[in-house]
């Protein structure tokens, strides 16, 4: 399932990022968002507009083609 799928309040992890930029994806790593990591959907913009995620205790914004990169499970 890609990230941008769930919805506010769904809770998940990260099982995967797909190949993507290595400097986008050392950012990503660097924000904490590496595999296993657990994330909430918090809100999502409408439109395919930004996601709003909180993983490990901060709000991060993501673009729906940054979220693309990530593969998750939902929990």
């Amino acid at each position: 399932m890609k990230l941008r799928e769930m919805k506010p309040g769904d809770a998940g992890r990260v099982k995967a990022l797909d190949d993507t930029d290595p400097q986008y994806r050392q950012k990503l790593l660097r924000m904490g968002l590496n595999r296993g990591a657990g994330f909430t959907v918090v809100r999502k913009a409408p439109f395919g507009g930004p996601i709003e995620i909180e993983v490990k205790g901060f709000r991060l914004m993501l673009r729906s083609n940054e979220a693309d990169a990530f593969e998750v499970e939902v929990q």
